[in-house]
């Protein structure tokens, strides 16, 4: 006999059975992400959420928001004293106007042109090495097998490399403007030391005499010594076009890069006074010559040391009317020159003080760069509207005469990784180096160019957004 079903479920019976009629059909409810029922299944998705707006954030932008903030406090003038250390008081670094508006580009290149031989090599270390382990981070559960891999990654060693290639052609190559020193007074000098030209056998093929005049006059420069290898042309082209009177713009005077005991030397004035105590390459200082030369007091031929080099090798001149060494190169603009001038600056400093000869700088520019590592600054009265002759003059003998007491050379700042220690940290400390020299007026820019380029960043996103969002 069959029971009716409204019999079995009637009254209490009726109400039981139609709950677990009800019950059982929630239960087997189950949602298109999870066959958990309704009203168990999670619904609090703000921690993925969460994640998923914090790497939506413009993490870059507010890294370098930061080191504009957190650096100021730090700040540093963008000029010191190479040999003490300590402020320079008889010059300024001027921006100009295309140089602040440019600011970021200008800091970062300027930082890249200004790196030694050392810095350089941790930099591409560290940027290649840096951007294969964020690729790979980011894709490291992807199903790939190791060949593929490899050929992912190897691809993306060479992405960064051309990057990096671009942006150093870029700071070698592209005109742009130059920070530029300025003096504190009509009597103080500032000279370079140590240029070459096309004449050189390793100078940049178009790098035009005037060429080498624009570049100094852009950098602050009144007087900068072209010192070829072997040839004379470059200093002779420089030295026909200099106006009669200095100070209406830079002057080119002649100078030498020769040998002498082994060392690289500039040798003030060679073709003018001194043609004869090279060898006939122009390659080599003549010993004996050298010597004939010198014994007339406040006649001797003023040579230069050169960085690179080997210190032990450097012979200083003893006095008056005694062949040597009367200055020596403390900063050299060259990347291998820079790596030794701080690495040896105490020792290079020292030899200047125990044997009373001077400091200068050179820029050893070949054509490549827009930014001067170091300006010599003499104090000659009454340079401005001499003759370019009576210029040159002035500033052999004041070496000659007054020796250490002569010079003192304005340096950029730059941070200082060249010991062992130091040389994997170059990026940070190198970057946060160049946020703590900045002005006031290149951090209002930094933070305009910073906006600006966030908001074209994210512009194509929020076209995308639908009108109700």
């Amino acid at each position: 006999m069959q029971i009716p079903r409204a019999r079995l479920c009637g009254g209490a019976a009726e109400r039981l059975c139609f709950g677990a009629v009800f019950n059982s059909r929630r239960e087997l409810h189950s949602t298109k992400s999870s066959p958990v029922p309704r009203d168990v299944a999670p619904r609090d998705e703000s921690t993925p959420r969460r994640f998923d707006r914090l790497r939506r954030l413009p993490w870059l932008p507010l890294l370098i928001v930061a080191l504009i903030i957190l650096s100021a406090p730090f700040a540093v003038d963008p000029l010191r004293d190479a040999a003490t250390g300590g402020p320079i008081t008889d010059a300024t670094l001027r921006r100009s106007g295309g140089y602040l508006l440019l600011a970021p580009i200008s800091a970062v290149l300027d930082t890249l042109t200004l790196l030694s031989h050392r810095q350089h090599i941790a930099l591409i270390l560290t940027l290649v090495l840096g951007w294969v382990l964020w690729w790979w981070w980011s894709r490291r559960e992807a199903d790939l097998a190791v060949p593929r891999r490899a050929v992912r990654i190897a691809s993306r060693v060479g992405i960064a490399l051309a990057v990096l290639a671009g942006v150093y052609a870029v700071a070698l190559l592209v005109p742009r403007p130059m920070a530029a020193l300025e003096t504190a007074g009509p009597n103080i000098i500032a000279i370079d030391f140590h240029a070459h030209t096309k004449y050189s056998h390793d100078g940049r093929w178009n790098w035009e005499p005037e060429d080498v005049r624009a570049w100094h006059r852009k950098a602050g420069f009144d007087v900068a010594f072209i010192a070829d290898h072997r040839t004379f042309d470059g200093a002779r082209e420089g030295w026909a076009n200099n106006p009669t009177e200095s100070g209406t713009e830079t002057l080119l005077l002649p100078a030498l890069e020769a040998v002498w005991k082994g060392e690289h030397v500039i040798v003030l004035d060679a073709d003018r006074m001194y043609r004869g105590i090279f060898d006939a390459a122009l390659r080599d200082v003549d010993d004996d010559a050298l010597r004939l030369a010198s014994l007339v007091p406040g006649n001797e031929p003023v040579l230069i040391w050169t960085i690179p080099g080997n210190l032990a090798n450097v012979r200083t001149a003893k006095g008056r009317g005694t062949p040597g060494i009367r200055a020596l190169e403390v900063v050299d603009g060259a990347p291998r020159g820079l790596t030794q001038s701080r690495l040896d600056r105490a020792r290079i400093v020292h030899i200047a003080d125990s044997t009373d000869v001077a400091l200068v700088a050179g820029s050893d520019s070949h054509g490549w760069g827009h930014a001067a590592s170091a300006w010599t600054l003499m104090l000659i009265p009454g340079w401005r509207g001499a003759p370019p002759d009576e210029v040159t003059r002035a500033i052999s003998a004041t070496i000659r005469n007054n020796g250490r007491e002569t010079t003192r050379v304005a340096e950029r700042y730059v941070a200082n990784t060249e010991d062992a220690a130091l040389v994997p940290f170059t990026v940070p400390i190198v970057t946060w180096g160049m946020f703590r020299s900045l002005s006031s007026d290149e951090r209002i820019v930094w933070f305009a160019w910073v906006a600006a380029l966030t908001m074209l960043a994210r512009l194509p996103a929020m076209r995308r957004r639908a009108p109700g969002e």
